[in-house]
């Protein structure tokens, strides 16, 4: 059955204590509400609908970025949860699948979770809600259930002494057909002690319409949300031990687990290893063999089968490593592909840029891609060498089986095979350096002697 996912992140989060919305504070290298939507993923969606308030222009930036496709419904007002659900209404108005309602600040909840509930929706129930047995019931919602049947969903403020005993609690998580899931968040009203339109009591008024309702349980650690910054910064640490987690189960080598940072999208290939003290920024993938070495720092890249990188590398957006490439200490790659077996080993900048296969950059080369305005390119040949400390000023382009002499600044083509040389020539003049000595010597006692 087609599915919509209705995600909501309109909340402010006033305890978080920033100005950037809630849902827009990293977690495993990504906005969080992006976590409750690769959850969703796992469905197969036809349709996203975020619903935004504060800050919903960077929400909606924030989706595109990632390459999301997603309608946004802003709730100018937050008038409890039905109502925000209630602003998906427009842009689901032609759709007829399955709605699921996920939360922006809630980031844990499994894939496999949300296809209990689909398979609870296949056997007939028309409402499904996500509940959790609660250690500490608190002030969440009780769901109250005969047999398998949920009859209704009572907010702490609203139960009984007795209802407040119950400890099987409310996610909030909720998979409907579309069109029912409208039609009951049409007819909620605000009658409760917080005057705001409950999403919860849709079970009420469904079970009054004579639909059926049933409850999927998960895991109570599913259902963290992200309220504050230490909760967040526990949220953190759950991640990155999720992800080590699977990163080792899936045949990755992490030396040293707890030194390694994770982002939400990465991959690591079977048989690579990692170091301590690597992080992983959002969009990486690493294959099969490739050894990633201490302290280095990868965003937006991929490193081929074999290659190493590091220690302290720094490859940025766009990089691409080959089969077997090197790129050794101190070493950034930037929007730039370095070919098969070639070395970039120490100390080098290379961006904007095409290495070719075998090719060898000597230590502190640079290819100079900005002059202020606008990026060039430098196209460096298979198997060219370049020597140590060479400045290749672009747009140029270093022909294969080519060579750049030490110290040289490169501003024109080098064809192949050939060697290019520029350098001013050397002059020795001797007794000089000593005759400098004296005179700066002299200066400085002058300068002494007058203060």
């Amino acid at each position: 059955m087609p599915t919509a996912l209705i995600v909501l992140a309109a909340g402010q989060g006033t305890r978080m204590n920033s100005d950037l919305p809630k849902v827009l504070h990293p977690l495993g290298g990504v906005a969080l509400f992006l976590h409750a939507v690769n959850s969703g993923m796992g469905l197969d969606p036809e349709q996203i609908v975020l619903v935004t308030g504060h800050g919903s222009d960077a929400v909606a930036s924030a989706a595109e970025k990632h390459g999301l496709d997603a309608h946004i419904a802003l709730q100018t007002e937050q008038l409890g949860t039905a109502h925000a659900v209630a602003q998906a209404q427009v842009a689901l108005a032609n759709f007829t699948g399955d709605a699921l309602v996920l939360y922006g600040d809630t980031p844990f909840i499994k894939s496999d979770t949300l296809h209990r509930m689909a398979e609870a929706r296949r056997a007939g129930h028309d409402v499904v809600i996500l509940g959790f047995k609660a250690a500490d019931p608190g002030r969440y919602g009780r769901l109250l259930m005969q047999r398998d049947s949920l009859e209704k969903i009572v907010e702490f403020k609203d139960a009984t002494d007795e209802e407040r005993h119950i400890n099987l609690c409310n996610s909030g998580v909720v998979l409907a057909p579309a069109s029912v899931m409208f039609d009951l968040v049409n007819s909620v009203g605000n009658d409760n002690a917080s005057g705001e339109y409950y999403l919860t009591d849709i079970v009420g008024l469904a079970r009054a319409k004579g639909l059926s309702a049933t409850a999927v349980i998960c895991d109570e650690s599913e259902t963290l949300g992200i309220n504050s910054r230490p909760e967040l910064a526990s949220a953190e640490v759950i991640f990155q031990n999720r992800a080590r987690a699977e990163a080792l189960e899936n045949g990755a080598t992490l030396i040293a687990p707890d030194t390694v940072f994770l982002s939400l999208d990465t991959q690591l290939g079977r048989d690579c290893t990692v170091e301590p003290n690597v992080i992983f920024g959002p969009g990486v993938t690493v294959e099969t063999g490739a050894t990633i070495r201490s302290f280095s720092h990868l965003e937006g890249c991929h490193v081929g089968g074999g290659a190493i990188v590091g220690p302290y590398a720094r490859l940025r957006p766009g990089a691409e490593l080959s089969n077997d490439a090197k790129v050794g200490n101190f070493v950034e790659i930037k929007n730039a592909t370095i070919g098969e077996g070639a070395k970039v080993s120490h100390l080098s900048y290379i961006g904007d840029a095409s290495i070719g296969d075998g090719a060898n950059i000597g230590a502190g080369t640079v290819t100079c891609n900005y002059n202020g305005f606008e990026k060039f390119r430098t196209e460096i040949g298979a198997r060219a060498f370049i020597g140590s400390d060479t400045m290749l000023v672009a747009p140029v382009t270093i022909g294969a089986e080519a060579m750049t002499a030490s110290g040289s600044v490169i501003t024109r083509d080098v064809p192949d095979g050939a060697l290019a040389l520029g350098r001013a020539q050397q002059e020795t003049k001797p007794g000089a350096a000593r005759r400098l000595f004296d005179m700066y010597k002299k200066a400085k006692e002058n300068r002494r002697k007058e203060a």
